[in-house]
């Protein structure tokens, strides 16, 4: 796979004004189908999970799902959009194999929701406002899976197999208006924007919102324009990013591939791309389709949905607490400052440090872990936090080992390293690793005497009134019990054994 011609990001952003639009795509978690009886259910067996609708059999009629209405329209109050008092659905016609049907029952041009915004904040603090156009209902295609191949795509598969466990499954599109303005943050708005979505939607409940499961994914269409040039360029629209990380990655990688074309005087192709997390590039996918390509017309098998207000009012008053509210009342409560809570939620672990508390870790604890070491380790696997597998639980039951005295906070860290190697949970890998603390001050006090017979210079120091120096002997007898000694108790044992007042 060959990768295109790039300019930095700095020579694009000299030259070129960046304009965005992101179309997120949200799974909801209904029971049942968009438009059959059908489980909704992820992980099955493929095939499992279908019905006569789902496969467009002849003479079969759909049915909407009334939760799955709901739940759109929960999340475009979410999104402060204005909510359709009557809408209708549509076809788009297609053909895709993954789709049996040859076209997607979706909303054109009477979505449910409408006109609506999301104020996004930045890692800095700054906030952007994005304008949303739209918020339609609509249903998933079910999966291809290409065999054969070295890159899973099609180019160069021998074959493929199709799951329809998917097809039919609730789906709501949100659509944004074009998006200027942005300049140099706009790969950090990207991922912030998609962020304020995925943490929308799993706060009303409407979707399990994990991305790399497929339930939250965004096209995002990427275009410049020469600076102080008010025409919009020609866009790119990358499909299917299913990572807040790849998200801000592919829209970068974009700007840069665009401004290579546009220097080199050749014309921006409006096309569908892929995005390839291992060389964080895109390639080519085919020609982008506009709204008449698709000849929608009115869904004649299913009626208008009809929103009274009444209904969209009683749905409001079951909306929880907004986000940015939930926010504010975590950082008061955990009594962090402005400082660590905007980096806890920069790094994405805010749901985490969350969970941590509710399974009885301190605000402190919880923090020290999460923010310490397991954003650290994710940096260093090149992943998000909560893609490394470490549960509340563990957290909870590590920091139990150290106080408890069982383990110090060195093997704490080795221990964590266990867990993330499949070993199994803490007080398992204490013991398969041979890494208890060395409570017994018989091997400890073997240990002293050797360190002090060691460094008698130091001994002295110590006899003489200088304290401070018993960290060398403290860190000799550390070193011969491979750092498994409690070193406050062998503190302790040292002023003992030479008769100094601690």
């Amino acid at each position: 796979m060959s990768v295109d011609a790039t300019l930095s990001f700095e020579e694009a952003m000299e030259k070129y004004d960046p304009v965005l639009g992101f179309e997120v795509h949200v799974e909801l978690n209904t029971k049942t189908k968009m438009f059959s009886s059908a489980p909704n259910v992820f992980g099955d067996e493929p095939n499992t999970n279908v019905n006569e609708v789902d496969l467009g059999m002849p003479g079969v009629l759909p049915v909407v799902n009334k939760a799955a209405v709901e739940s759109s329209i929960k999340i475009g109050l979410a999104l402060n959009c204005k909510i359709a008092e009557s809408c209708r659905f549509a076809r788009k016609n297609y053909f895709y194999p993954d789709t049996p049907k040859n076209f997607q029952t979706s909303q054109y041009d009477e979505p449910i929701a409408y006109d609506g915004y999301l104020d996004i904040e930045l890692e800095d603090g700054t906030v952007f406002r994005v304008e949303i156009e739209r918020a339609h209902m609509e249903e998933d295609a079910g999966k291809l899976t290409h065999m054969g191949g070295a890159t899973g795509r099609i180019q160069g598969a021998d074959y493929s197999l199709v799951d329809y466990n998917r097809s039919g499954v609730p789906l709501v599109e949100i659509v944004t208006k074009p998006i200027e303005g942005a300049g140099s943050r706009a790969p950090e708005l990207a991922k912030a924007y998609v962020a304020a979505v995925r943490e929308i939607v799993k706060n009303l409940g409407v979707s399990d919102a994990k991305m790399e499961r497929g339930n939250v994914r965004c096209d995002a269409n990427v275009s410049l324009r020469p600076h102080g040039q008010e025409r919009f360029g020609i866009r790119s629209e990358t499909k299917n990013v299913n990572s807040l990380r790849a998200v801000e990655h592919a829209v970068r990688y974009e700007i840069q591939r665009h401004a290579a074309v546009l220097d080199s005087g050749q014309p921006i192709i409006q096309e569908t791309r892929h995005w390839h997390e291992d060389t964080r590039s895109t390639t080519s996918g085919r020609p982008k389709s506009d709204a008449d390509d698709y000849r929608y017309f009115p869904e004649p098998d299913l009626v208008p949905v009809v929103a009274s207000r009444e209904w969209v009012e009683e749905l409001r008053a079951t909306l929880p607490e907004p986000p940015a509210e939930r926010r504010k009342r975590l950082k008061e409560a955990w009594g962090y400052s402005d400082l660590e809570f905007r980096d806890v939620v920069n790094a994405g672990v805010m749901d985490s440090i969350e969970e941590t508390i509710a399974a009885g870790a301190s605000a402190d604890v919880a923090r020290k872990w999460w923010m310490g070491e397991i954003v650290g380790r994710a940096k260093v696997a090149d992943v998000e936090p909560g893609e490394l597998g470490v549960t509340p639980q563990v957290i909870v039951e590590l920091n139990k080992l150290v106080e408890d005295g069982k383990i110090n906070n060195k093997m704490a860290t080795q221990v964590l390293d266990g867990v993330l190697a499949g070993e199994g949970a803490p007080a398992e890998i204490v013991e398969k690793r041979g890494l208890a603390v060395v409570s017994d001050d018989g091997p400890l006090l073997e240990a002293i005497d050797a360190a002090l017979a060691a460094q008698p210079d130091v001994a002295e120091k110590i006899r003489g009134g200088k304290v401070q120096a018993i960290g060398a002997i403290v860190g000799g007898v550390m070193k011969a019990t491979r750092g498994q000694a409690d070193a406050g108790r062998v503190r302790e044992l040292i002023l003992e054994k030479l008769g100094v007042q601690g």
